[in-house]
């Protein structure tokens, strides 16, 4: 029993810091609408679902890799920068659960905003299936990126 969890652990834990990775390098070769999806769709399970506070300029559920692709370039939209300063794993088996500490700018008013997200990251088979990230203020995040 100890050995599976412990294979578990790795592989769920090996499954997002690749993700997590490979989403550097999108963002760093272009990002959403200058970049290929491709390296980041081996992450994600075919019908991964993700969902995001509807209050959020880019809320919603999001599935599939064309879901996820769409979403990225969403939160292209929102945000100039989403740098993820700091971020603490509270577990390491699935479903992960990572308390992250965001700093970002808003495309459209140029705010810059400090705020923690804690999500939880479901991997099954190699694949992240499921990401419900949680914010604490939605209300601030959608009026940073609003002009209203």
């Amino acid at each position: 029993m100890i050995l599976m969890i412990t294979s578990s652990t790795t592989d769920a834990m090996s499954v997002l810091k690749g993700m997590y990775a490979a989403e550097a390098e999108y963002l760093a070769a272009g990002g959403p609408g200058d970049a290929a999806f491709a390296p980041l769709a081996p992450f994600f399970a075919a019908d991964v679902v993700l969902h995001q506070a509807d209050a959020l300029p880019y809320g919603g559920v999001w599935r599939g890799h064309e879901g996820m692709e769409q979403f990225f370039l969403a939160m292209s939209r929102a945000w100039d920068t989403f740098d993820m300063v700091e971020q603490t794993f509270l577990t390491d088996t699935s479903p992960l659960v990572i308390l992250t500490h965001v700093h970002a700018r808003a495309r459209a008013t140029g705010r810059e905003l400090d705020f923690p997200i804690l999500q939880t990251i479901t991997v099954e088979n190699g694949r992240i299936t499921e990401v419900r990230p949680f914010y604490w203020d939605t209300a601030t995040i959608a009026n940073a990126c609003s002009l209203r």
